[in-house]
């Protein structure tokens, strides 16, 4: 439970880390959605050139619902190190249609999204029919820029069965209504994305809670899709904890980053979570290669420079 805020640290070299204090402060308000004791879990912040503002979107959690609220949280900030000032929380694309649905295919499509789809763990999960009128689930989630200069909200809906695609306005501030529907039904969440000459790849995870599992990869020459599942991106064996890409070191999907100044480099990133002492969660950062034929694979190293 998020009891401060969102804490922010910098670097020129992403060797050496500053401790840049509080970027997003928890309210003492409790009509507030980001009152003191909410969830507020994988914040990601992105720059608008039109506003010449920095956009901080995250999965929030209202205090006291658990997991059942599943909110989007939007704030902004004149600084990448903030203070941010929290906007509001929603659930995105309320009475919106995913674009792979074409108008004359809403009869028959109404019904489909309203049934319901086979869990991961047997039970039953909603879909995203139960979920036009009020607006999307949103948890796990990313955001992205695309090298046209619009921006993604990537999220884990429909109960985590299913990934959503969400276009967002040119002040990077709300959604367009324009959506996908990504890996339906096959449970992937921890979305991270990246792009090399054309083509798109996001890392994901399954879903097994706190504890870790074999990592996914899709590809896309349209970030609408239609994406492809390519296998597990992950080689190699953690030396520390003994583990390989079937628990994906025991790490888990959280971004994907751009090596500044190198084009065409991105670091791969994975949170280790420990869920007994959470203040104590470390990180796994290892070079992506991009090999023939659209593949992608992140292999253990001990060590590294970029």
């Amino acid at each position: 439970m998020a009891q401060v805020g969102v804490h922010v640290y910098s670097s020129t070299n992403l060797y050496d880390w500053t401790d840049r204090g509080i970027a997003l402060a928890v309210s003492d308000d409790p009509k507030n959605d980001i009152t003191k004791g909410c969830i507020l879990e994988r914040p990601k912040v992105i720059f608008c050139p039109k506003t010449g503002k920095f956009v901080m979107f995250f999965h929030l959690e209202l205090k006291g619902r658990g997991y059942g609220a599943a909110r989007a949280g939007i704030a902004v900030a004149d600084t990448p190190c903030g203070p941010y000032r929290f906007l509001r929380s929603l659930r995105p694309n309320a009475g919106q249609w995913p674009v792979e649905v074409a108008a004359k295919d809403r009869t028959e499509a109404t019904r489909q999204a309203n049934e319901w789809i086979k869990r991961w763990d047997g039970g039953k999960s909603p879909v995203f029919g139960q979920f036009l009128a009020g607006g999307q689930m949103v948890r796990d989630m990313t955001l992205y820029v695309d090298d046209d200069g619009k921006a993604y909200h990537i999220f884990t809906s429909e109960e985590n069965s299913t990934l959503q695609i969400a276009e967002l306005t040119d002040d990077f501030l709300d959604y367009t209504g324009r959506y996908a529907r990504m890996a339906p039904g096959e449970w992937t969440e921890a979305p991270a994305i990246c792009k090399k000459d054309g083509r798109y790849y996001l890392i994901g995870s399954g879903c097994t809670g706190w504890s870790p599992n074999a990592a996914r990869y899709f590809t896309a020459t349209n970030i609408f899709g239609p994406w492809k599942r390519m296998g597990n991106p992950c080689a190699g064996v953690n030396p520390q904890n003994k583990l390989g890409p079937e628990k994906t070191w025991g790490g888990q999907s959280t971004f994907i980053l751009p090596a500044a100044g190198k084009p065409g480099t991105f670091i791969a990133m994975f949170d280790i979570w420990r869920p007994k002492d959470a203040i104590d969660g470390r990180y796994i950062w290892l070079p992506v290669t991009f090999l023939p034929g659209g593949r992608l694979e992140v292999r253990w190293q001990d060590s590294w420079s970029l």
